[in-house]
């Protein structure tokens, strides 16, 4: 009974010292990461699927002029309203001069000029302010048409360039330089971990300045997709690529060797989706819309997005967003640079301790 009683409590030390083994083995961090890959994999898909599968209507600014007021027009904007379910927000404008002024700054997504006394109208789309957005007017509009008496003609005053039928190149740049922004970030913590906090703000810089350039240089001079003004758009994606690789070096700094999951979680899962680069701002599920302007990836998009298609009419908003997320993480980064896992003034230390 003794020797039984004494394998009785024998058994959780037991338990624990296999615990405890198996906390400071390889294992345990492997395992860690393999549930959190399993689970960023599940909200990867989730957070595209949920943004980009089935894009509904929330609200599209449009502009109206001309004869509106009559019956017809009246039942017209009407019956589109009902359409849409009331996601249509007209704004009415005195002359078809200013609201096409509206629509070069991104104001509105269409112009409907109400002519001969409601019984014909003329849509104006921009296929270049957002292609899913037009496509979904150029739909609805001479269908609501037939229904309500109104003869509408449908054209595209400001298409796409032909290199980009869709409108998705513009994303498709602006992500490159999101991910091989961070990517370098974490490169340069693995690869370059002496450099010192300035040593690794000024890398950053060159790697978004000559990683901007080969971006833009392959788009437009090698593949010929997209005509882009070129300097503006190698600015715009270099200032993508040093605020993604700085806000890793924030993260870095702050979570150490996690940093990997609020940067995957703000930039990928929360800020691509949102970025109004694949689905257009009024198609995406309403927090989506408003939170995507005000990250990296959403902002980085505007600005390319202006820049190529609405030149002469560049917003200074998208630029405060990627400068402010740039200086905010340089600013993190500088204040608490000694929790950084890097910098030549440890290496004394670890050559002692050796």
């Amino acid at each position: 009974m003794a020797h039984s009683s004494h394998g009785a409590h024998a058994e959780p030390p037991t338990r624990g010292r296999r615990w405890s083994t198996f906390r400071q083995s390889p294992f345990w961090p492997a395992t860690v990461l393999v549930l959190i890959l399993a689970a960023a994999a599940g909200l990867f898909a989730g957070s595209y699927t949920y943004s980009m599968a089935d894009p509904t209507p929330h609200s599209i600014p449009t502009a109206v002029v001309g004869s509106y007021e009559q019956a017809r027009g009246r039942a017209f904007l009407d019956g589109l309203e009902k359409a849409l379910n009331a996601s249509v927000k007209v704004h009415p404008y005195d002359s078809t001069a200013e609201a096409r002024e509206a629509m070069q700054d991104q104001e509105v997504f269409g112009i409907f000029e109400i002519r001969d006394e409601g019984r014909t109208a003329v849509l104006d789309l921009s296929s270049a302010s957002g292609a899913s957005v037009a496509e979904v007017l150029a739909d609805t509009a001479p269908a609501v048409g037939k229904e309500t008496g109104v003869d509408v003609t449908v054209r595209d005053i400001n298409p796409l360039q032909e290199g980009d039928p869709r409108g998705l190149a513009i994303f498709y740049i602006s992500l490159a330089a999101v991910i091989i922004g961070f990517v370098g970030a974490i490169q340069l913590s693995v690869h370059a971990r002496s450099l010192t906090p300035f040593e690794r703000i000024l890398f950053t810089a060159a790697y978004a300045l000559l990683g901007g350039f080969a971006i833009a240089a392959t788009v437009d001079w090698l593949l010929d997709a997209l005509d882009l003004p070129f300097v503006e758009s190698w600015m715009i994606l270099a200032l993508t690529l040093f605020a993604s690789g700085m806000v890793f070096t924030m993260f870095n700094t702050l979570f150490g060797r996690w940093a990997m999951l609020p940067t995957w979680g703000l930039m990928v899962l929360l800020g691509n989706p949102s970025s109004g680069g694949a689905v257009s701002w009024p198609l995406l599920p309403s927090p989506l819309g408003a939170i995507g302007q005000w990250l990296p990836p959403g902002a980085s998009v505007n600005a390319q997005h202006t820049a190529v298609y609405f030149q002469g009419h560049q917003h200074l908003f998208p630029f405060l967003v990627l400068g402010g997320w740039a200086l905010l993480s340089c600013t993190v980064f500088w204040i608490w640079r000694h929790r950084h896992p890097g910098g030549r003034e440890k290496q004394p230390a670890h050559a002692a301790d050796s």
